[in-house]
């Protein structure tokens, strides 16, 4: 399906928000749209084809499998997230939707080439690389020393962040992209233990919950992440 930049919901901060119209438009032209289900796979480790996408909506989840053969979550991916191999013989993790999601898809040669016609391009994605080596990091203390309720209030701040339109602040209001299991998963938490944490930020005015994963954040400074 073509791609139609002028209505993409992340026109603007996407790494493709650098470029100017018509250059925008002549990138359009060598990807395509694809939607994705819930546990699809988008990109599969091992896979010997380069190829790399932007998430437009919904939210993806990279992971891997570890010697006693469980999932791992290395990272979550929010719309304008990059994602892919451009270069490498081959793809290294798995990347799955955790919910119905719609991204651009390019083949890797084809990004590649944009990225030597448009430098500013590749500039906007190694600014990205950063934010999400970041990201990554964030999530590996996480599961570190951290006590669970600074795991589950790291995790829902650093959501919060993701969902907003600001560098600057987290959004108020914003879904989990994780069921609890998932996000216990992801912690090296009980899946009860996420919930127990959850209802005592609650109750403590942290956030409020808004039905089955809507979250709100009432004051954030009440989240404890020391």
């Amino acid at each position: 399906m073509t791609l139609h930049c002028a209505t993409c919901p992340v026109r603007d901060r996407a790494a493709c928000a650098v470029l100017e119209d018509e250059e925008r438009e002549e990138l359009a032209r060598a990807g395509r749209l694809r939607t994705l289900h819930k546990g699809e796979t988008l990109f599969a480790a091992g896979m010997t084809e380069a190829a790399c996408a932007t998430l437009k909506s919904g939210a993806l989840k990279i992971t891997s499998i570890d010697a006693d053969g469980r999932e791992r979550i290395l990272s979550l991916v929010h719309p304008s997230g990059f994602v892919g191999e451009m270069f490498g013989p081959y793809m290294r993790h798995d990347v799955v939707a955790l919910g119905e999601s719609e991204l651009c898809v390019f083949s890797g040669p084809a990004f590649a080439e944009a990225i030597e016609r448009y430098p500013g391009l590749g500039q906007a994605l190694l600014r990205r690389t950063q934010e999400d080596l970041f990201a990554s990091r964030e999530l590996l203390a996480l599961t570190g020393t951290a006590s669970a309720e600074q795991r589950v209030a790291g995790a829902l701040l650093s959501l919060a962040r993701a969902a907003s339109d600001s560098p600057c602040h987290p959004a108020k209001e914003f879904d989990l992209p994780l069921s609890r299991g998932e996000l216990a998963d992801m912690l090296g938490l009980t899946i009860e233990t996420v919930s127990r944490m959850l209802t005592r930020f609650e109750r403590e005015g942290a956030i409020r919950r808004n039905g089955k994963r809507g979250i709100e954040l009432l004051d954030p400074a009440l989240l404890p992440l020391r």
